[in-house]
């Protein structure tokens, strides 16, 4: 049997709100294996955060 066989007969044997939520999920990952983007932003906040986590910058943001 193959793999889409075995999933559509556990899918086929849950109640129709768990056969809504695999197929949310479904999406869920084609959109996540579409989205290949680089984001450069999100990689480089560990980095950043240690020169902005600072009692400095803290201050000197303090204002606003």
């Amino acid at each position: 049997m193959s793999i889409q066989e075995l999933i559509e007969k556990e899918v086929a044997s849950l109640p129709e709100n768990l056969q809504r939520e695999v197929y949310t999920f479904a999406r869920f990952l084609r959109e996540q294996s579409r989205d290949n983007s680089f984001n450069g932003l999100l990689l480089s906040e560990s980095v950043l955060s240690k020169e902005w986590n600072t009692p400095e910058e803290d201050a000197a943001w303090a204002n606003l």
